[in-house]
């Protein structure tokens, strides 16, 4: 076996040489080469699984975060030769969301999975943004989850607990915003606290944000709250994303759609696989089993 392994220095802790220097026997114990290029700024991965010559390759592989494995997916997607090959994550950020639907946690977990050459079909989201058009494999955030993602930037120096923090402060500030959504063709106007949109079932680090979700069964989950929820009734339903009782709360409203689209009052920033990127308005349509992973 033979592997093209993009690693990213900056995701997560930083730790990727020490991963790098764990799985390295691994795949040397099964007979795999590893052919190691570091990814040098925002998109690099990204360019790399679009252009690099695959042939010969068995898979195309990513030490990083979940913004690591997007990139490789849209540059898989972007192809104009045709030819692609099954992509591998090795967790190195600080969520790894996708991989908990897998239940792979660790580097070990992954890499021996990668090695055994188990390979399957999932699905990812197509989001046409005005002329940006970008494929997101865990989730599609607006609202206040992109607030909170926003301010959790800016305060990564908290480590982790920079999430909790971020959702108290958002929540205090308790902005609400005006859109229309269109899921499976049915309007839906109104005044929203939050739409989060999810391919897996988790988001951040644990939060089982979308419980009824599935990788590979053409749809994409909803979950949306409106307007008009009180900062003490925000608060209490937060600790509920941890274990998904969320969606047994009267004001969240759960669909699953193979499409939706949103235009919001305003132009607002998205949160897509936990990056900021692109804004309203958007279309989404699901695109089953449009790539190979390993898991």
């Amino acid at each position: 076996m033979k592997f093209i392994l993009v690693v990213n220095p900056q995701s997560g802790t930083k730790q990727s040489s020490k991963i790098l220097d764990l799985i390295q026997p691994i795949f040397h114990t099964k007979g795999a080469e590893l052919s190691i290029i570091p990814t040098e700024f925002s998109g690099h991965a990204e360019k790399i699984a679009e252009t690099v010559s695959l042939t010969g390759y068995d898979g195309f592989l990513a030490l990083g975060g979940d913004g690591t494995f997007n990139e490789v997916v849209n540059g898989m997607i972007k192809r104009t030769t045709g030819k692609r090959i099954p992509i591998g994550i090795i967790p190195g950020g600080s969520g790894n969301s996708f991989l908990r639907n897998l239940e792979i946690g660790d580097p070990i977990k992954a890499s021996e999975v990668i090695t055994s050459g188990n390979i399957r079909l999932v699905d990812t989201a197509r989001i046409e943004m005005n002329s940006l058009i970008r494929h997101s494999i865990n989730l599609i955030g607006w609202g206040l989850v992109t607030d909170v993602g926003k301010r959790a930037e800016q305060l990564r120096w908290l480590g982790f607990s920079r999430y909790t923090i971020s959702s108290i402060i958002e929540i205090l500030l308790k902005k609400e915003r005006k859109a229309l959504l269109v899921v499976d063709g049915q309007p839906i106007d109104s005044i929203f606290t939050f739409i989060v949109a999810c391919n897996s079932i988790h988001v951040g680090r644990g939060m089982k944000m979308a419980p009824k979700a599935k990788l590979d069964d053409g749809l994409i989950d909803l979950i949306v709250v409106k307007g008009g929820l009180t900062r003490g009734r925000l608060l209490s339903v937060l600790p509920k994303l941890f274990d998904g009782s969320h969606i047994n709360e009267p004001e969240v409203e759960y669909y699953q759609a193979s499409q939706f689209s949103l235009y919001s009052e305003s132009i607002d920033d998205l949160n897509i696989d936990g990056e900021m990127i692109g804004n309203t308005p958007i279309e989404v349509t699901m695109v089953r089993n449009a790539i190979e992973i390993f898991g």
